[in-house]
């Protein structure tokens, strides 16, 4: 049993929502951006996206592939608390309060 031409996968949730965080303390002279998402593969699985750097920078951009769509999406909830934790902020009300 394999995959048809023009046969549709599910997708993740994920892959319409990635995530834009910044992180900014100008007492520290720091302005970042974190990025995440998840896409599929070819093979049925799914990918953990990450793009991070210095705002105003190109970053870098890491991926990370799994097998299932879960243990990405698992991997993603695990990695926003993570840098929501340390101070990230959506990127979005970050532009709004300055």
């Amino acid at each position: 049993m394999g995959i048809r031409v023009g046969q549709t996968l599910p997708m993740s949730s994920r892959e319409a929502e990635p995530v834009h965080l910044r992180r900014i303390d100008l007492a520290q002279n720091m302005r970042r951006f974190y990025c995440l998402s998840v896409q599929p593969t070819l093979f049925g699985g799914a990918s953990l996206i990450r793009d991070r750097g210095r705002i105003g920078t190109r970053g870098q951009t890491m991926m990370e592939t799994f097998d299932t769509a879960d243990d990405a999406d698992l991997a993603f909830d695990c990695l926003e608390r993570s840098k929501r934790r340390r101070g990230y902020r959506d990127a979005f009300l970050v532009e709004q309060h300055q």
